[in-house]
């Protein structure tokens, strides 16, 4: 399984579930390939938000190997399933998408905790530290069920 998540900048949502994902697939001994992009340009090369990475580490899940990449169109030959955390980033990979195929690899992270109703995981940046702890809260939850879900499904 090749799994991509996909927020706007891709220094605090998407690489927290990429991080989260990847600390689950190696404590469950899967072979999973686990990455995270940004539809925006604003951050390549740069490590995940410091207040992303100081809330992860408070729950044992390291960030600090990643760094800010762009989605591109190849995205869609690398990976399996495309997770993004909004409408806005479903619209922007959407955009990329030139067949029903790659259209069908798109999907919302919460999607797994509610079904078919594309709700979105806030976006922490401008907000409080409380706002990142919610964040990770909810994205762990999602991450823990997207395991599950493809891991027996």
């Amino acid at each position: 399984m090749r799994i991509l998540m996909v927020c706007l900048g891709n220094i605090c949502r998407s690489p927290l579930a990429d991080g989260l994902l990847r600390h689950l697939v190696q404590k469950n001994g899967l072979e999973w390939v686990v990455d995270s992009a940004g539809t925006a340009n604003y951050h390549i090369g740069s490590p995940p938000d410091e207040r992303m990475i100081a809330t992860a580490k408070k729950h044992g899940v390291s960030l600090s190997s990643l760094k800010a990449r762009q989605f591109t169109s190849a995205d869609f030959t690398q990976f399996d399933r495309i997770y993004v955390m909004d409408r806005s980033n479903y619209k922007n990979v959407l955009n990329h998408a030139k067949t029903a195929a790659e259209r069908d690899k798109v999907h919302f992270l919460l999607d797994h905790l509610y079904p078919n109703l594309q709700k979105e995981v806030p976006d922490p940046y401008y907000g409080s530290q409380e706002g990142f702890d919610e964040v990770f809260h909810l994205v762990e939850k999602a991450v823990n069920q997207l395991l599950k879900d493809l891991s027996h499904g």
